[in-house]
């Protein structure tokens, strides 16, 4: 998921999409944690870097990279407190089999496998699900390494912990988390074609609950949603069928992609075949890559009692953006009390955007969106394109300020600091 074709001192990493290139002048890669607390202590500057799926510079840094990506494996599950630590470099998709052979299961995936764990949680990714947070809702503790090279672990209850999961890599490197974790379960996934959009605006609620994840593919063409995707679990008795129609809208014949003309084959398994959590929950199976990083994504996070209105001021502005769009995805959000989490506070449906590969023509169309979504108090994604002032995010965070001094005193010196988080979270000194 990131380019790491050259590792010498000086050599330049890309993101994931290529719209990024990092401004390092090195690269790290410990193979320990305390190799890992020496780089770090003696660094100046310094930022973490997961798999690069980050389509903004929240990972940059003008100093020194570091992938936690070397350090040693590791998967310690507790059957009987439903809990797993595992190693920050860690990607969802090489866990997930592990935990699965035990009888275990995470509550909900993002789209792809491919994204490690610590990154994932760091920026607020989620997956879908009325009662699913998002992954970072998982966080029973994590331990990093600080600025001095000390090590800090944090637990559930303690007074820092809500403002270190969702953390934009402020606050250190993180090197271990513990994730809560429920009982294995199988799911079966179906698409449906050509949703009304009359059925999903009058019934939303009933649509995006009516399995355990729901996601919305839409082109913002005006007419029907493109696709549903119905992850639904497993019931004890065996496996359902699906109906022919559903809400007005027709089951897909043969698998799909989201991206209308698209081969499904890097798609997770459908057709209601059922099959584990891991395999069904993502929208990409892990042996695939997912997309050559042709793309730019966006999305923007709004109370789920909005979501009807926030819909509707989408679709009068569509001809704005629609023609730089690859698709659109609609999801929902459980609510946390994760302090920059999007979805802290609030249960929340978010709005996703794949764009066209073109920064400058992307820009001034996420104004527009954006300014659609002021009167919901939209929160964009962190590892997002987006255009959003510090000073509203600052109005759309309560715990903003909080942030602002645990990263003030965790990292006195702004080792961890950056571009991006000198932007978003000034210092007065």
């Amino acid at each position: 998921m990131i380019d790491q074709s050259a590792h010498a001192p000086s050599a330049r990493q890309t993101n994931w999409a290529g719209n990024i290139t990092f401004g390092a002048k090195h690269m790290h890669t410990p193979t320990s944690v305390a190799e890992l607390q020496d780089v770090v202590s003696a660094g100046t500057a310094v930022k973490t870097l997961g798999t690069g799926h980050s389509f903004n510079t929240v990972a940059d840094t003008h100093g020194a990279l570091i992938s936690v990506a070397g350090l040693p494996r590791s998967v310690d599950i507790d059957t009987q407190a439903r809990t797993v630590a595992v190693s920050a470099g860690m990607r969802f998709g090489e866990l997930t089999g592990t935990l699965h052979r035990s009888g275990l299961a995470l509550h909900n995936l993002g789209s792809l496998p491919h994204i490690s764990v610590a990154g994932a949680c760091a920026t607020g990714t989620h997956g879908s699900g009325v009662g699913n947070r998002a992954l970072a809702g998982a966080v029973r503790a994590l331990e990093l390494v600080t600025a001095d090279g000390a090590i800090l672990t944090l637990e559930r209850g303690d007074a820092d912990f809500a403002g270190a999961v969702v953390s934009l890599g402020a606050l250190g490197v993180v090197t271990r988390l513990t994730l809560d974790l429920v009982p294995a379960f199988e799911i079966q996934q179906w698409v449906y074609e050509g949703l009304p959009q009359e059925q999903l605006l009058g019934r939303f609620d009933e649509v995006m609950s009516e399995a355990y994840s729901v996601s919305l593919f839409t082109g913002w063409h005006g007419g029907p949603v493109d696709q549903v995707w119905l992850k639904q679990r497993v019931p004890d008795d065996g496996p359902r069928t699906a109906p022919d129609e559903w809400h007005g809208a027709t089951l897909a014949p043969g698998p799909r992609h989201p991206v209308p003309g698209v081969a499904a084959e890097h798609c997770t398994q459908q057709q209601g075949v059922p099959g584990p959590w891991h395999a069904r929950l993502p929208h990409f199976r892990l042996e695939f890559t997912p997309s050559n990083g042709e793309e730019l994504q966006s999305e923007y996070f709004v109370a789920r009692h909005d979501a009807v209105a926030a819909y509707e001021a989408l679709d009068r502005i569509r001809q704005q953006f629609s023609p730089l769009l690859q698709i659109g995805e609609i999801r929902t959000v459980a609510a946390d009390d994760l302090w920059l989490s999007p979805a802290q506070g609030r249960d929340s449906v978010a709005f996703h955007f794949t764009w066209v590969p073109d920064t400058a023509a992307v820009t001034p169309v996420l104004g527009a969106i954006e300014e659609a979504l002021a009167p919901f108090a939209a929160r964009p994604h962190w590892g997002k394109v987006f255009t959003t002032p510090p000073s509203t995010l600052r109005e759309l965070y309560g715990h903003y300020a909080d942030f602002e001094r645990l990263t003030e005193r965790l990292d006195p010196t702004g080792t961890f600091r950056n571009d991006f988080l000198a932007r978003h979270f000034p210092r007065t000194d």
